[in-house]
């Protein structure tokens, strides 16, 4: 990550260096051509002269333009790959808590897909228990270092993924916010991703998520996996307990929401 950042460093002062090359060859020679052609004129008359750059010359640095920004755009997709492979590197196997599923979610008997039911199971309401939204945690907690893990969201039409801390609100209505101890991201009706109250960008509908929690940075990041992108980070976040994998497969809606999301073993490319 270090040398692709300065490369991209480099590249860009080449760039710089070369439109301040281009912009005084042309002005050289945009004076000797016209100076020569000018007719004479009364010195008290010469600030009147005004004179455009040449055409080529503009289709010179906006070509020189473009390219920069290509180049930008081409160091900084080479980054995100980077930190996505470094990602990777801290994988661990998350499984779901059953102890803390809403009873309206139904998890495999492997504990690595949770999908939304209409109809609600009896269960014993424990206090670990969320018993209003449809939320469930990951079994094991994590207080130091740094955990990555993906989860499949294809075809689903609302969920949320990311980290909890050990003492969130898990009965009645829960607003998820950083406030409130929860970073996550999320799909909304009508193809909506927001982190919080922040709408998100991206390329195309996400199938896959990469969730990074670096505990010490007080830092928790997204991926877009298949295309090794960043989608979102929260940044200088302060950490004083113990953090859980958070998933909410989003409610059943009559079938139009009934697509489980899946973890999934992480490939390392």
């Amino acid at each position: 990550m270090e040398e692709i950042e300065k490369q991209q460093k480099s590249s860009e002062e080449e760039a710089n260096a070369l439109i301040q090359e281009l912009e005084q060859e042309l002005s050289i020679l945009f004076r000797s051509t016209k100076m020569e052609t000018l007719p004479f004129r009364d010195q008290s008359t010469w600030t009147d002269v005004r004179v455009s750059q040449p055409s080529y010359g503009r289709v010179m640095l906006t070509t020189v333009n473009l390219l920069k920004g290509k180049l930008t755009q081409q160091m900084e997709t080479l980054l995100d790959k980077a930190k996505l492979s470094r990602a990777q590197q801290f994988a661990v196997d998350v499984t779901l808590d059953p102890n803390t599923a809403h009873p309206n979610l139904t998890l495999s008997h492997d504990g690595k897909q949770v999908y939304s039911s209409s109809v609600k199971q009896n269960l014993p309401d424990n206090p670990e228990r969320f018993d209003s939204a449809v939320n469930a945690l990951g079994k094991h907690s994590f207080s130091s270092g740094r955990f990555y893990y993906e989860v499949q969201v294809e075809g689903k039409t609302s969920w949320d993924l990311g980290v909890a801390r050990e003492s969130v609100n898990r009965k009645g209505s829960i607003n998820a916010s950083p406030e409130n101890g929860f970073w996550t991201i999320g799909l909304r009706t009508g193809g909506i991703y927001k982190a919080s109250t922040v709408h998100l960008s991206v390329k195309s509908p996400l199938k896959k998520v990469g969730v990074l929690l670096d505990y010490e940075k007080g830092l928790v990041s997204f991926f877009d996996v298949d295309c090794a992108e960043i989608i979102h980070s929260f940044k200088d976040c302060s950490f004083k307990e113990k953090l859980y994998p958070f998933f909410s497969p989003g409610t059943h809606r009559d079938g139009q929401n009934s697509r489980p999301l899946i973890i999934c073993p992480v490939s390392h490319d």
